[in-house]
């Protein structure tokens, strides 16, 4: 692969998972919350559920921008991968908490659809119910309550660890791998001959 498309891929990924992850945290901390100090309490989740709406399709192309990146670049990489430790188990975590971030993502967008599809509705903020809350909308309602925080949590310990795998990719990191991994067998055959 090419120096330019290993680029391309490693942008994709990474403008993909920090666009995921920074909508998501700007909508659980600046429109939720906005949407709350509305002062009609049935255009809580009206005014929620127009933002979330509208933020939606660019979420999914970020989603979609990370996975082709991260499959684009797992594939460069996978001999690094498929020898180094390290960079296996980081690439396995990364894969877990990848399709958990995807699925509690599809799950929020499902329920604040739900929410949507009644707006407006009697409520205290956009994520909890108020006693005039319909049944239905205020289940929706506690669902998406913790998600809203699950979402950017899953996310950004994947901007983490997409750090941790830039760092084992360097020259310096490498070679103390390399090195480490000679050292432990020199000193096991040591050992054994002992």
């Amino acid at each position: 692969m090419s120096h330019d498309q290993h680029t391309v891929l490693r942008s994709m990924h990474d403008l993909g998972l920090a666009t995921w992850f920074g909508g998501n945290l700007m909508g659980a901390v600046g429109l939720n919350k906005a949407a709350a100090a509305a002062h009609d309490s049935t255009e809580r989740t009206r005014l929620s559920s127009i933002g979330w709406a509208a933020w939606w399709p660019v979420q999914g192309a970020a989603m979609a921008a990370h996975l082709v990146g991260s499959v684009g670049m797992l594939r460069a990489d996978r001999g690094r991968v498929a020898t180094d430790s390290g960079a296996t188990a980081n690439t396995v975590v990364k894969s877990v908490l990848t399709v958990a971030a995807i699925g509690t993502s599809v799950a929020s967008g499902v329920l604040g659809a739900r929410i949507g599809a009644q707006a407006p509705t009697p409520s205290a903020t956009a994520t909890e119910p108020n006693a005039a809350t319909p049944p239905d909308v205020a289940a929706a309602q506690k669902g998406q309550k913790p998600l809203q925080w699950v979402n950017p949590a899953l996310t950004g310990v994947l901007i983490v660890l997409a750090a941790q795998q830039s760092e084992q990719q360097r020259t310096s990191s490498t070679v103390r791998g390399a090195l480490g991994a000679g050292l432990t067998s020199l000193k096991a055959a040591v050992l054994r001959a002992a």
